[in-house]
This record gives structure tokens, sequence and C-alpha cells, in this order.
């Protein structure tokens, strides 16, 4: 009989005094308290190399090992979903994603996403990075709406994500937040990483990954500013975390933001508005722009009036 194949995660504990079944899901993505009380009775988690119990308060500095058995793939089916197509030709897409709209299938979203779309419009792409995939070289937030390239075959996919790595990708956003920024422009180059008290949030801290964000304020309203924004890298909710620290919250983020009655509701305003790579099949450096989406427009007119 094959053994059960299955995947190693590791962590530190950053906060002591909780119990171990309550602490994994807090570490380790897609897994319940159930499923965590399960593997801690079967002998699949140690702390600081010795079996457990599911009580166990963690300490701070304890080492945790949580061996996950890996899951059978669910097959990702096409879907019928219309998509914004900005830029088609046989080497990728440049698609306008909405907001609401996930990216890849996962956890908690097994449909309705960026990629099952995508497979519907181009099925044969479910062959380039894996169908879960479906070409997508990089991904935005669920409620960040705007530019998102997608690869046709494997051979343009491998060299977006060299220019990505390379960064020589360019992406400017559109971010309206609260409060007038001063200075007018800057750079915030601080590092982000897991937030240690809340683990499925990010936040600035010093053991993070090096991050770097250009602003510059394009517009000014009674309390707010629009902003155009150009991560130089790419970390898990880096322009939202960046400008929260900075003390100018994007607008309806209810995550980084401000818990008042928003401007916005449903989504924050954040919008991947124009991207720059070098085209794979010419050489040639192209731009694509997407507008903001109407019901962003609507709230800087409605500003703008005020």
């Amino acid at each position: 009989m094959a053994e059960e194949q299955e995947s190693v995660v590791s962590f530190v504990v950053g906060d002591g005094e909780e119990r171990l079944d309550k602490v994994i899901p807090s570490y380790v993505q897609g897994l319940s308290r159930a499923v965590s009380q399960r593997l801690i009775k079967e002998g699949k988690v140690t702390v600081d190399g010795q079996l457990s119990k599911p009580s166990y308060r963690v300490q701070e500095g304890d080492q945790v090992v949580v061996r996950v058995p890996a899951e059978e793939p669910e097959e990702v089916l096409p879907e019928d979903i219309p998509l914004d197509i900005i830029y088609e030709d046989g080497s990728l897409l440049v698609v306008n994603k909405p907001a609401g709209m996930v990216v890849h299938p996962a956890h908690g979203h097994p449909s309705g996403t960026l990629v099952n779309a995508v497979l519907a419009h181009c099925p044969h792409i479910a062959e380039v990075g894996g169908a879960d995939r479906a070409g997508v070289v990089h991904r935005l937030d669920k409620d960040t709406s705007g530019l998102i390239l997608v690869a046709k075959d494997e051979r343009t996919r491998t060299a977006l994500q060299r220019q990505f790595k390379r960064r020589r990708v360019s992406k400017t956003y559109l971010a309206l937040v609260e409060g007038s920024v001063q200075p007018r422009e800057g750079i915030i180059e601080v590092p982000v990483g897991r937030d240690k008290r809340r683990r499925k949030r990010m936040a600035v801290v010093r053991s993070g990954r090096p991050a770097r964000t250009m602003y510059r304020a394009i517009e000014y309203f009674a309390d707010r500013t629009l902003l155009e924004v150009r991560p130089h890298t790419g970390r898990t909710h880096q322009i939202r975390v960046h400008l929260a620290w900075l003390g100018y919250p994007i607008v309806g983020d209810g995550v980084y933001g401000h818990r008042r009655q928003p401007l916005l509701k449903g989504r924050h305003f954040l919008h991947a508005s124009q991207l720059r790579f070098t085209h794979p099949a010419t050489g040639v450096e192209v731009e694509f722009k997407a507008p903001l989406p109407p019901k962003l427009a609507a709230v800087l007119e409605r500003l703008r009036r005020s």
C-alpha cells in the first residue's frame, strides 16, 4: 500500500496561553479546529519534538510541527462567467477583474473564480500551470478590481513570471484613502509579514519581508485623498498594509481600515489601473489600462460635489 502523502508545516508560536487546537488554524491555512484536533490525536502534531494534547496551552517560542495529509485535488470546472477582456492574442490575455471575484479556486471558493471563467473562455489553458492556475500569472485580492495577466502557454507563463520576479513588470493602482495625505508623494519602505496576533492578517513587522511602495497624491477632497500607487515588491496585502501603517487606510477596507460607516460598501477603493511589461512573443514593451469601475467613479463624483 502506498504511503499517504503529507505536507509538513512548521511554525514558532508568537504568543502563548492559547490551546494547541485553537492555535494551529491561525497558522495553517485551510485547517479547521476540528481537523486540528483530529491530527493532534493521530500523532501528526508535535510541540518541541514531543506529542501533545489538544488542550495543551502553547507558550511563546514553542515550535509546532504539523503533518497535514494531502487532499485529493478537486476538479476545477469551466464556468460560463463573463470576462472583461482588455487585450487578447495567441500568447496571453489581459483581463479586467471585477471586485468580489476570487482569482484562484481555494477552500471556501471552489467555483465562480477567475480561473473557472478563463477555462471556459480558453479550455486548453488548463494545461498551463495546472487547472487550478489556468495560466494566471499573478493575483489580486478578492475586493480589488483591475488588470490581471493570463498566459496561454507554458513558455509565456514562464517568461512573465521571470519578469515579475525581476521586478520588470510595472503595476499602477488607484487608491482612495482616509485623510489628507502628506507629503504629497513618497516611498513607503517597511517590511511586511504575518501579523503575530491575528494570523489571517498581514502587518508591518520587523521580521517580515522587504516591501517598497511608491505613492503620489493626484486629487484631494475634504478628508480623503486619491492616490496613484506603484508597488515595487509584491507582498500579500502590501498596498493596504503600507497605507494603513502610514496613517491613511484605504476607504472601505474592513480589515486594515476604519470600522466606522464607510463611504463605500461591499468593497474597498483599490483598483489595478495600469500594467506595463515586455510582451514575451514580440519583445516589445506594452501597456494596458483599465478605467475605474462605475461604482468607484461614482464615489469620486460624489466627493467632488460635496
